[in-house]
């Protein structure tokens, strides 16, 4: 769909006294940006950047707020470039990608494929992608994406964590999500925690996560797109 298109659609729902739904108002302007050229939502778009299948479940509103007002500002040298949003167009996305919790993997979960079914750390590796990990905790484990107000400024990264937890402990902490201890007690609330990921993944889906990030091994990450 084009912009003139997009737009055009937005102002015949208005013109007829048809206020649009938050879905099809921010998923016009997502189409009309052509934010699939680097996202996928569902079978949707390309692999670029971030999976957006999940983004509602892993992010909150405001974080997708903050994010799409200035990308640079929240992770300088990112490659998103900066979307010069109006605020009405901003706000119709930020609705949008928050109403997106898993419901466009339509055909299925991707991970569930059967040439998957006895490979658990690759089924754990298409997890992590696909569910939106990466987009968080970056490629190879490595870190280093930011967080406000949290010690280091930074998410953690997770290349280590087959010495500091057992299975069993990590497959617990990310079932259970984790919320960020402040840096500062008398500062804002981290925008970005952990979401109880039990409430979305099988007890197997978490399993195959520690499998794969257990597979890492400390300093031997790669360099990967950063978003």
């Amino acid at each position: 769909m084009t912009k003139i298109a997009a737009a055009l659609c937005l102002v015949l729902l208005s013109a007829c006294g048809q206020k649009p739904k938050v879905e099809n108002a921010g998923r016009a302007y997502y189409e009309a940006l052509n934010c699939r050229a680097c996202h996928r939502i569902g079978a949707d778009g390309s692999d670029g950047g971030p999976d957006l299948t999940l983004v509602g479940f892993r992010h909150s509103r405001l974080w997708l707020d903050t994010w799409l007002k200035s990308p640079q500002a929240w992770r300088p040298g990112t490659l998103m470039p900066s979307p010069e949003l109006s605020e009405k167009a901003r706000e119709a996305i930020a609705d949008y990608l928050a109403t997106l919790r898993g419901q466009d993997f339509a055909s299925g979960l991707p991970w569930n494929s059967p040439e998957l079914k006895d490979k658990p750390i690759g089924r754990g590796l298409l997890i992590y992608g696909r569910a939106g990990c990466i987009a968080c905790h970056g490629k190879d484990g490595r870190g280093g994406y930011p967080n406000n107000n949290v010690k280091g400024s930074a998410i953690p990264a997770l290349a280590s964590v087959s010495q500091t937890y057992t299975k069993a402990e990590l497959a617990r902490k990310i079932k259970n999500g984790v919320t960020p201890a402040k840096a500062d007690p008398a500062g804002p609330e981290p925008l970005v925690a952990m979401p109880k990921w039990g409430e979305t993944l099988s007890d197997d889906d978490i399993n195959a996560v520690v499998e794969y990030l257990f597979s890492l091994k400390p300093g031997t990450s790669s360099p990967g797109a950063d978003f």
